[in-house]
């Protein structure tokens, strides 16, 4: 018969903060507990569960595959208890709770900013955490637990990742006014590439979804400049120092403004990118989460329903 496993409230919160942190000391530090009961909580848990639960080492601590595996779900025992909290908060009116968020960039300057404010009117006791990370990191942000929903373009779909909300908006040319391909309705990736071209790195989506495009054309000039910084890719073509691509989320003041101008491309049709919203698979979603993953989806469908009246709108002929 399988030996029963005893593991008190205390031991799992620790486990998971020196995961997090990757050190007793600093997870001590934010627990607001001494070092030492941290590590006599860790060494319990070791004896209860019959193997090293972290590889010691000289850098910090690094989960063992044991460690791994108690990892998965401690974290699902610490969401589940937050949604039970949550829950019962929310039959008696109270709507509080924590939503952490992993975000890519370019959803910061106006989608995610219009949602927090609109929720924080409806949920005033409920707070959040956002950390800004290339489309890549997102998944691991998710999957770990670190994050309750991620908000990426162009995620691949995998057995661990759960898509609650998308919407497919067209990848472009980003110029400025005055630049010679300002005027065109839509453009190929080929007339692109006889200009100068700013790339993103392979952290970034764009990156992936340039990548066939760029295999096939040679262009003209090697490219200036590759980031994994969307804002400096839009600021080099703001100057006018080549051209840049993404959607027109994320640039929607400047495109107001007439400082930037968004040319669709039309390499066989449109080219699409998806901005989704993602939680971990199988999770029971706490209120607040929940709330916040309705109000981000309903805010892309939004977006991408409005996307084609402003491309008409502000797309000059081409000439």
């Amino acid at each position: 018969m399988a030996r029963k496993l005893r593991i008190h409230s205390p031991a799992i919160h620790y486990f998971d903060m020196v995961r997090r942190c990757q050190s007793i000391r600093e997870a001590s530090r934010r627990l607001n507990v001494a070092s030492s009961a941290v590590n006599r909580q860790i060494l319990k848990l070791e004896d209860e569960v019959g193997t090293p639960l972290f590889e010691r080492l000289p850098g910090g601590l690094r989960l063992t595959a044991a460690g791994e595996i108690f990892a998965r779900h401690v974290i699902v025992v610490l969401q589940d208890t937050e949604r039970v909290r949550s829950e019962l908060d929310a039959l008696q009116g109270l709507r509080t709770g924590h939503v952490e968020i992993a975000t890519v960039s370019g959803v910061t300057t106006d989608l995610l900013p219009g949602v927090l404010e609109q929720l924080r009117e409806r949920y005033p006791r409920v707070t959040v955490g956002v950390t800004s990370l290339g489309s890549q990191a997102i998944p691991d942000a998710v999957t770990s637990g670190q994050a309750d929903i991620g908000l990426a373009f162009a995620l691949p779909r995998t057995a661990d990742l759960q898509q609650l909300g998308v919407g497919h908006f067209r990848l472009g040319a980003i110029v400025a006014p005055g630049h010679p391909l300002a005027e065109r309705r839509d453009v190929s990736f080929a007339t692109c590439a006889e200009y100068p071209l700013i790339l993103a790195k392979s952290d970034l989506s764009i990156h992936h979804l340039l990548a066939p495009l760029l295999a096939r054309t040679r262009p003209r000039h090697k490219a200036p400049l590759e980031t994994s910084s969307v804002e400096l890719a839009l600021q080099m073509a703001k100057r006018g120092a080549g051209v840049a691509f993404q959607t027109r989320i994320g640039i929607e003041a400047e495109l107001a403004n007439d400082t930037l101008v968004h040319v669709p491309l039309n390499d066989g049709g449109s080219v699409f990118s998806d901005l989704g919203v993602y939680v971990r698979s199988s999770r029971y979603l706490p209120v607040a989460v929940d709330a916040f993953v309705r109000a981000l989806s309903e805010e892309i469908a939004i977006r991408e329903a409005a996307q084609g009246t402003s491309s008409s709108r502000t797309a000059p002929q081409q000439r």
